[in-house]
């Protein structure tokens, strides 16, 4: 259930509405809009009577949430979210770009990709310290020295560190340094993971499993906002099927999707859902059409030395060259947006 507060309730009059879902046993969630403030109601079984918070004071009134991720849903939050990483808004009106290499290997490895990232206009740094991977005998990351690297590439290029936890065990670690912990496709539905990045104080990204449906997706981010993190992205990042020219199909179809269900900004992974370098460019335009808010890019400064992902990989040039077209796709869709109707 949403209650909904009229424009000119005061701290009290919500203040009063949570205290009366707590005496329920649920769970109240303050959540701000542009004209007013609703407070969302979780942990209930069943059905709420809206009798219970109609006649209380500075409320408009109480709806029942049809969706089953209420807190993600737009009935629950019709504005769209916009989420920052570091003072970088996602989901704004700029394209948020994030590149970077699959892992840190290196410190100059890492240093040398984000000043290729600041060069090219990007505003976050990615980059794996831990690397959950198929094989138990390939490269599986540097772990907390990893961290320190990209903590002193933050330090100096600005960039915004967005980095992946593996497990409860490394997401302390990772909150500690990092500006956004994202949340791996293999790991969307680790329910603990997922529970304690809802405790986290840093925004999430949680990535889309690879045989997920749009429902178990945003199913999974409510599992992050029910713990009381409202900060959290989430990404296509490619889903398996039957095709063979690439290493996964890149879904564009669940961004326009996303953005009519749910009031969280939506970005795309264009490398690992092709697979393949030649993809990453038309695909991370054709994202950018599509609405997303930004893009998760890998890009390696020798991809033929890279120790994971290399074959996916864009070089420095590739890059700058996918950020200023990007750009220039994102400036003529808000250029279109901004002529009148009729004057085209």
């Amino acid at each position: 259930m949403l209650v909904v507060m009229k424009a000119q309730a005061s701290p009290a009059d919500i203040a009063l509405v949570c205290e009366r879902i707590q005496v329920l046993g649920f769970r109240p969630h303050i959540i701000p809009g542009e004209q007013r403030t609703a407070v969302g109601i979780t942990g209930n079984s069943g059905p709420v009577d809206p009798a219970e918070f109609e006649q209380l004071h500075g409320v408009a009134e109480a709806i029942r949430v049809s969706k089953p991720y209420k807190l993600v849903s737009r009935e629950t939050k019709p504005e769209s979210t916009v989420v920052f990483v570091k003072g970088v808004p996602v989901g704004g009106e700029e394209i948020a770009l994030c590149g970077g290499p699959c892992a840190v290997e290196s410190r100059d490895q890492i240093l040398a990709s984000a000043r290729a990232v600041k060069a090219a206009g990007g505003q976050l740094l990615r980059g794996g310290a831990y690397k959950p991977r198929t094989s138990p005998y390939s490269f599986q990351g540097l772990g907390e020295e990893g961290l320190r690297y990209l903590a002193e590439a933050r330090e100096q290029t600005g960039l915004g560190i967005v980095t992946e936890a593996v497990d409860t065990e490394s997401i302390d670690l990772v909150e500690d340094y990092a500006d956004c912990i994202q949340i791996g496709a293999r790991n969307m539905q680790n329910f603990s993971l997922l529970r304690r990045a809802g405790r986290a104080k840093k925004p999430v990204l949680l990535k889309r499993g690879m045989s997920s449906t749009l429902e178990e997706f945003l199913m999974a981010a409510e599992y992050i906002l029910s713990e009381g993190n409202y900060n959290v992205i989430l990404c296509e990042r490619g889903v398996r099927t039957f095709a063979d020219h690439s290493r996964n199909t890149l879904d564009l179809s669940v961004v326009p999707a996303v953005k009519t269900l749910s009031h969280l900004p939506i970005i795309v992974d264009p490398s690992h859902g092709t697979g393949k370098r030649d993809k990453v460019l038309p695909m991370a335009l054709a994202s950018v059409a599509a609405g997303a808010a930004g893009l998760i890019v890998e890009m390696h400064p020798a991809p033929e030395r890279a120790l994971s992902d290399g074959y996916q990989s864009l070089d420095p040039e590739e890059f700058a060259e996918l950020a200023s077209e990007c750009r220039a796709i994102a400036e003529l869709l808000r250029s279109r947006r901004r002529v009148p109707v009729g004057a085209l």
